[in-house]
Parts: structure tokens; C-alpha cells; sequence
């Protein structure tokens, strides 16, 4: 077995450190979601931290690792006599990203549960992880059933597994710990909002911590054991003050002025529902545990602010987390004063503003970081010119301009029933979702489907001697339920960015739609890639990605002018198509072009267009063309270029979801007015 780097030898990363080391000592904080570019230590510092928790006293030969002092009375391996118990190291589990959902919550034997009428349950990863940690490395690619099930979990401290009239429950307490990189996706919004903590790391840019970065690694890497042993000493000392601080947590105290701050600041930052007021009131509680304090100063407030509010304050993917300090320095300041520890005064003098007497700084001993979380402008502006318009960058190329505001968009789907993953855009058999039927099951039966069980066994209990009332079910009987969801497509938006999409507004509104397009495929779980043409060439902007914000950063910085290479725009994400087709083959792709319909530029350029866009009817792949055309006298040529590909046109106007219902309050009120 491998020795985990030592969790006092990682360079830097105080903040990731102490949100580990704030779980370590109250898990009912709520978990770690750790963000941030590959390569910063993630990984590395969640897998040293299960060598500093205590271990712990566990049921011998219980499954589910029942404390001895307190075991579980739903347990499925009990009822627990009282006996001796065994000591083990707490574990840290981790999960896959292509875990199955029985992999998650255990597994039951539906055969044994039908014919014997007994629950043969095998754990899954919830029960091995209990009264340890649950590490999810890339939680932003795990399927968001699974997410569910996981949250939902370490929120309640059990597991429920119900199946087929068959009830099993155990517990599940966990250190539930994720790590992700924001450029592959980003979590939605209510997911984020269920881990207690969040930090952002990255890596340093001072050459000398850099070097030591590197040379502690490759001194591990030489002799893990001897560079382990080299840091004992200190990983005892925090493994000492891990278990101080927990005997300590039950006596601190949380006084109503911190109460008082903590709402104060959960307000200010227009937080939403009132998860992030009890975790900050945790997290300031297990800060203050661990500094040796039983009462919770403003300066844990403060640090519990920084670690537990940034990712709740997001509300598009679009948008950075990150919290402005200097605002939270003012509210703290606003609402610090008497907690009512002094000498017994009035608590209303708490709502008076009053000197900070602990001022700002790290909470729990720690010492304040440089920054908190960074925010800033997803992707650069143009620089403004004369009466705030972009300045152009020559004679036949102007520079960006910013996209109009987004607005919510008509489902686009792939027509036909797919079997790619689960999301939210086009129909697909999926493991969730409506019973549509039943078939033989293929490997592992997941999903049984009873009465067409039933129907299969029922014609031979005679034959197989059935005397009592027990349904004689043998393997060949079972049926696998087949059910209808929702899978995630490909969203391949191919934009034309050539000069005679260049107008202003109407490039600002074209790349409000597609800006509209992304946050519905953020919205519907999709992968999306961009394609855009212009000049002599087409480029791949960003390439399939689960980071709808990626494309959003390319989209914004995209400058228009020159010829239009749509038969190049269109070759080229046909390419992007077959690579990803090889990559990806149960995801079904949709691609969405965005262009007036002209074609200029090189021999036949009309011609070139038709053909490459019959290499996409010819592939069944589905589309649909924005036509961007504007102005009195239309041509149709985005019309005409759908019916090469096979798809459908809308134009940007229909491409909103409330035009319709806009046009029947426009008609309704001519009525009113004509009568």
C-alpha cells in the first residue's frame, strides 16, 4: 500500500488546508468542494488528510463500521450485542465518476427478496465511507442523480435503499470532500449550495515557493517512507489538536452578536434560503474549537464567511464566485459590538455599531489571506472608443463587442430516442424516468420490472412445485424495466463572425443568442463546442467541453470582418463532429448555426456550402439554422441552407421562448382595440 504524502508537507494551500481541518473537527460543516486548475495539490491534500483522523472504534464484523458506544439499531447486520470492539484507521473511500448508482447505495439481491423474502443487501461506497471520508475527485462530471444521492446522504447521516416493496437503511456519516476542475463544467447551482464549504486554489506564482513545491515532491517521490517519516512529528501535532479540538467543540459557545453578524452578512450578500447562515454559525464554531477558544470571535465569522458564502452567490454559470471583503469587513463592523459576555448588559446594544476589538484576520488561529476568492470579467472587453463603442482593429476586422442579454430560449431537441447520458434536453432510455416496458436484463439486473416478473414465472409454478405461497422466481424469470428520460446532447454552435454579420447591434444580439443557447445547454447538462468562420478559414474555438462558461469567454472576445468561408465553417465542425463521434458515441449531437445564409469568397462558394451542408443530412445529424438576416428585403438563404442540412430554421426573434405568448397578447389587444 502506497504512503499518502504527509498533509503538513503541502506548500501553501492555507485555505484548502483549513477547510479540510475544520470538516476533520465538525463534519457537521457540511463537506469541502474544492476548486481550481489541474495540478495544485487537490488531490494530493484530501488523500494525506485521512492519515490525521483518529481512528476509530468499530462493531467487530459489522459491515457498516457501528460505533460500539452508540451502534446503529437499523443496522442491517444487527441488532449489535454488546461485545469487544475493534479499532481501525478511518477510511477514506473514493468515487468514481462511472459509478453506478448500486455501486453508490449497495446493491439488493431481488431474486433472493422474491423467492426467500429476505433482504440480501451488499453495501455499497455510502457504507464503506461511514465515520470516515467520501472523496469524489471530478464532481462536476459525476451524473447528477448520483450527486443527489450523495448529498442527500451526508445531509441526513443515513442511506436509503427502497426497491420493489424491500426497505433497507443504514447510517452514513461522512466526510464528504469534491474536487473539480470549473474549466470541464460547473456544478448547478443547487448542488453547489449543498456542500458546507468551498475554496478555490491555485497555483503560486512566486518562484520560490514553486521550487519548494518541486523539491518536496521529488524527495517523496525518491522515498516516500523516509520523507514521511521526516514529517511525523508534525502530523502528530495537528492529529493531537484534531482530537482536542473535538472534545472542545461541544463547549463553545456562539453568542448573539456573532448570531447577529452572520445573518447580517448572509443579507448583505443576498444569499439565498438559509443553509449558508448554519454553516457559517458551524464553521465559526469549529474555527474557534480550533484555536482553543470556547467563544466564537468576529474574526472566525470573518473566515467563515470567506469559505462557506463564495459559490452561494453565483447565479448563472456565467458568473465568478467570489466575495467583495471589503464589503463583509463593513457589515461585520456595522453589526460588532457587545455580545452580551461583559458584564450582562441589554443585548439591544448589539444592534448599535461598535468597534471591532478583534479586527480582521484568519479566523481560528490561522493567519487572513492575501485575497479570498477572485472575481473578475469572464473573458476581456474590448477597449472602449468615442461614445463607449469598441474601437476597431482595422479596415476590414472590428474588435468585439459585448452581447445583448440573454434571454430564455424554445427547446431545441434531437428528434428520435437516444441512449446517451443523462441530462435534460432530448428524449433517451435512461436508468431514470418513466416505465415505458419490459425486457431480458443484460448483465446486472438494476432496475426490475415486478409484474412482468410475475407474468414470466407465473406459467411454471406448477411445474416447479411450488406448495406454499412463495412465487417459485428463477433467473430466466427476471425483467429489466426499461424507462424513458433525458440525455445531454452535443450542442455544436457553428457562428458566422464575417463582415456581413458586422453591424453592431446585430452582431451584439447574435451573440446574445447564442449567449441565451449556452445557459440552456448549461441548463440541460450538454456538452457544447464552438465553431466560427470568417476571412479565409473556419477555427475550432473551443472544442467539445462540459465548460459552458469556456464558450461563453471565447464567444464574448470573438471579433467579425472579412469574407464568408461558410462551406469551410461548415466542413470543419463536420470534422469536429467525427472526432467526437469516436470519442463520445452514444451522445447525439445538435448543431445550431448562426448566419444570414450568405456564402462569399473562393470559386462556387454557394455551390461548396450546398454540398457540405448535405454531409450532415446524409449523417442524420440533426440541426437547426438561426438566421441572422435583417432589414426589408430578405433573400431566404438561411432558409435554404436548412434545407440542405435537413433541419429547421427560426429566426432570432422566434428563437425566444415568450414570442409566441407575445404575439397572442399583441393580437388579443388589437381585438380589444378593433371592437
Amino acid at each position: 500500500m502506497s504512503v499518502p504524502f504527509p498533509f503538513t508537507a503541502v506548500v501553501g494551500q492555507d485555505d484548502l488546508r483549513l477547510a479540510l481541518l475544520l470538516n476533520a473537527v465538525s463534519p457537521a460543516v457540511g463537506g469541502v468542494l474544492v476548486r481550481g486548475e489541474k495540478g495544485t495539490a487537490k488531490s494530493t491534500a484530501v488523500r494525506a488528510l485521512s492519515a490525521l483522523l483518529p481512528e476509530v472504534d468499530v462493531v467487530a464484523g459489522c459491515r457498516f463500521s457501528c460505533d460500539p458506544a452508540a451502534p446503529d439499531p437499523a443496522c442491517p447486520d444487527g441488532p449489535h450485542e454488546t461485545g469487544p470492539a475493534s479499532a481501525r484507521p478511518a477510511r477514506m473511500v473514493e468515487l468514481p465518476v462511472g459509478a453506478s448508482e448500486d455501486r453508490l447505495v449497495g446493491a439488493l439481491d431481488i431474486e433472493r427478496a422474491l423467492a426467500e423474502g429476505v433482504k440480501a443487501f451488499e453495501p455499497g461506497l455510502l457504507a464503506d465511507a461511514h465515520r470516515g471520508i467520501l472523496y469524489v475527485d471530478e464532481v462536476n462530471l459525476l451524473h447528477d442523480h448520483l450527486v443527489d444521492l450523495l448529498l442527500d446522504a451526508a445531509a441526513m447521516g443515513a442511506s436509503y435503499v427502497e426497491r420493489e416493496g424491500v426497505s433497507v437503511r443504514h447510517a452514513a456519516r461522512f466526510l464528504l470532500v469534491g474536487t473539480m476542475n470549473p474549466e470541464e463544467g460547473e456544478l448547478r447551482p443547487q448542488l453547489l449550495d449543498r456542500f458546507g464549504l468551498t475554496v478555490e486554489v491555485a497555483a503560486s506564482r512566486e518562484p520560490e515557493q514553486r521550487v519548494e513545491v518541486v523539491r518536496r515532491r521529488l524527495a517523496y517521490d525518491d522515498d516516500p517512507a523516509g520523507f514521511t517519516a521526516r514529517w511525523a512529528d508534525e502530523e502528530a501535532a495537528v492529529r493531537a489538536r484534531i482530537v482536542a479540538a473535538r472534545e472542545l467543540l461541544p463547549s463553545v459557545r456562539l453568542g448573539d452578536g456573532a448570531l447577529r453578524q452572520i445573518a447580517a452578512t448572509c443579507a448583505a450578500f443576498e444569499v439565498d434560503g438559509m443553509r449558508a447562515d448554519i454553516v457559517m454559525a458551524r464553521t465559526a464554531t469549529a474555527l474557534a474549537a480550533w484555536a482553543g477558544r470556547t467563544d466564537v470571535l468576529a474574526e472566525d465569522v470573518r473566515q467563515a464567511a470567506l469559505l462557506a458564502l463564495p459559490h452561494r452567490r453565483r447565479r448563472n454559470p456565467f458568473d465568478a464566485p467570489g466575495l467583495d471583503e471589503d464589503k463583509l469587513d463593513e457589515t461585520l463592523e456595522e453589526f460588532s459590538g457587545n455580545d452580551g459576555q461583559d458584564d450582562g448588559q441589554d443585548d439591544s446594544r448589539d444592534d448599535d455599531p461598535g468597534p471591532d476589538d478583534s479586527g480582521p484576520g484568519g479566523g481560528g488561529g490561522q493567519p487572513a489571506p492575501d485575497a479570498g476568492p477572485q472575481g473578475g470579467d469572464m473573458g476581456a472587453r474590448p477597449e472602449a472608443g468615442e461614445n463607449g463603442e469598441p474601437r476597431a482593429s482595422g479596415a476590414s476586422e472590428q474588435s468585439a463587442v459585448r452581447a445583448a442579454e440573454p434571454f430564455r430560449t424554445k427547446v431545441l431537441s434531437v428528434p428520435g430516442i437516444g441512449e446517451g447520458a443523462a441530462g435534460r434536453r432530448s428524449r433517451a432510455r435512461t436508468e431514470h424516468g418513466r416505465t415505458t416496458g419490459a425486457r431480458r436484463p443484460r448483465g446486472a439486473l438494476t432496475k426490475l420490472h415486478l409484474a412482468a416478473t410475475v407474468q414470466a414465472a407465473a406459467p411454471y409454478q406448477r411445474a416447479r412445485g411450488r406448495s406454499g405461497p412463495g412465487l417459485v422466481v428463477r433467473r430466466d424469470d427476471l425483467r429489466q424495466a426499461t424507462r424513458e428520460g433525458r440525455e445531454g446532447n452535443l450542442v455544436l454552435f457553428v457562428v458566422d463572425a464575417s463582415g456581413s454579420m458586422a453591424a453592431r447591434q446585430r452582431m451584439s444580439a447574435v451573440k446574445g443568442a447564442v449567449l441565451s443557447l449556452l445557459l440552456d445547454a448549461y441548463q440541460r447538462r450538454d456538452k457544447v463546442g464552438l465553431v466560427t468562420f470568417r476571412g479565409a478559414a473556419a477555427d475550432v474555438a473551443l472544442p467539445p467541453t462540459s465548460s459552458v462558461d469556456a464558450a461563453a469567454v471565447r464567444l464574448e472576445s470573438l471579433p467579425t470582418g472579412g469574407r464568408t468561408p461558410l462551406a469551410a465553417g461548415l466542413l470543419k465542425a463536420h470534422d469536429v463532429l467525427r472526432v467526437e463521434r469516436l470519442r463520445d458515441p452514444a451522445r447525439r449531437a445538435l448543431v445550431v448555426v448562426v448566419t444570414d445564409g450568405r456564402a462569399t469568397g473562393g470559386p462556387e462558394p454557394v455551390v461548396l456550402a450546398g454540398r457540405a451542408a448535405r454531409l450532415f443530412a446524409a449523417d442524420g445529424v440533426a440541426s437547426v439554422v438561426v438566421d441572422c438576416e435583417s432589414g426589408p428585403v430578405r433573400l431566404g438563404l438561411a432558409g435554404r441552407l436548412a434545407g440542405e442540412l435537413g433541419g429547421t430554421a427560426v429566426t432570432l426573434d422566434a428563437l425566444r421562448a415568450d414570442s409566441i405568448a407575445g404575439l397572442v397578447k399583441e393580437v388579443q389587444g388589437s381585438s380589444r382595440r378593433a371592437a
